[in-house]
């Protein structure tokens, strides 16, 4: 019953995307299964024992700490959440806090690998599809929903621009370079009329086989497969090339607020993250460039 009037919600007041409202509904059924498990009827009474002992056992599960920390917002959210319905008084997850998280090295690709990458798919129409999703990615550094939930109007190729929804329903403008519209146009104009077949209305910008918009999986699974085929050591994800279109910005010069604009961050700080790589490669630099470094 809680739970419904959350996730309605946080979608009408919060304005949250699909796939974070339906990570918050997993989180917090997971936390009222657990609850039920241990004898717990009513949410209402839930303390910070309850909270801990629900911690615990996502740490005894093998959950990691990034993990672990999502689903104790989530939980958090929930009872903040049933404050503001002034059906209790104190949040049982107030004083609790987060584990942790061990920062592991940003994940990227040089120039060398991305122009490489870049290159090798071929001519076919699932070549002509694969290359643009490729481009794009690397071109306008969106993240894996905006780039699986853009529509052929959100293409504004004339002026070379794509509009992304966002996160929390907030729509950005993020440019095209020229060989990311070079191979879209490529791939409307040629190859994407062949995958629609019957299916003409399908307003999805890149469809697969079946003429469907293209999902998650497939999209993984086609980043896995050109990772392999243009020798990348490190496998492949959406997410690298997000990284990777960041990290390039910043080394040719890019300033961190319109970087920030550029890949739809709320929170400046998201940003700053990259900066690390930028300043390690600049040490790299002065190591090998400075007569006494």
């Amino acid at each position: 019953m809680y739970t419904e009037a959350f996730m309605e919600y946080l979608q009408k007041e919060r304005r949250m995307s699909k796939n974070t409202l339906e990570a918050y509904k997993r989180d917090v059924q997971q936390f009222i299964a657990f609850e039920g498990s241990r004898g717990m009827t009513d949410l209402l009474e839930t303390s910070s024992t309850e909270i801990i002992a629900f911690l615990h056992s996502l740490k005894i599960a093998g959950k990691s700490a990034a993990t672990v920390n999502r689903k104790l917002a989530s939980v958090r959210a929930f009872f903040n959440y049933l404050i503001q319905m002034g059906l209790i008084t104190v949040n049982p997850t107030a004083d609790i806090k987060s584990p942790k998280i061990e920062r592991k090295g940003l994940a990227y690709l040089t120039l060398e690998e991305m122009d490489k990458l870049l290159a090798t798919p071929d001519d076919s129409v699932k070549g002509m599809r694969d290359r643009a999703i490729l481009e794009v990615l690397y071109a306008t550094g969106i993240r894996v929903s905006e780039l699986i939930d853009a529509n052929l109007e959100d293409l504004n190729m004339r002026m070379g621009f794509i509009t992304c929804a966002g996160e929390m329903s907030k729509a950005r403008i993020v440019p095209l370079g020229r060989p990311a519209r070079a191979a879209l146009e490529n791939y409307i104009y040629e190859a994407r009329e062949q995958l629609i077949k019957e299916n003409k209305d399908e307003k999805a910008l890149f469809v697969n086989y079946y003429g469907k918009r293209i999902t998650r999986q497939g999209l993984w699974k086609i980043m896995k497969e050109y990772g392999v085929k243009a020798g990348i050591a490190q496998k492949l994800t959406p997410n690298i090339m997000r990284n990777s279109f960041a990290v390039h910005m910043l080394q040719n010069g890019a300033d961190l607020k319109s970087l920030q604009e550029l890949m739809g961050h709320e929170d400046i700080s998201a940003t700053q993250a990259y900066l690390s790589v930028t300043k390690n490669r600049i040490k790299d630099v002065y190591d090998k460039a400075h007569p006494r470094a």
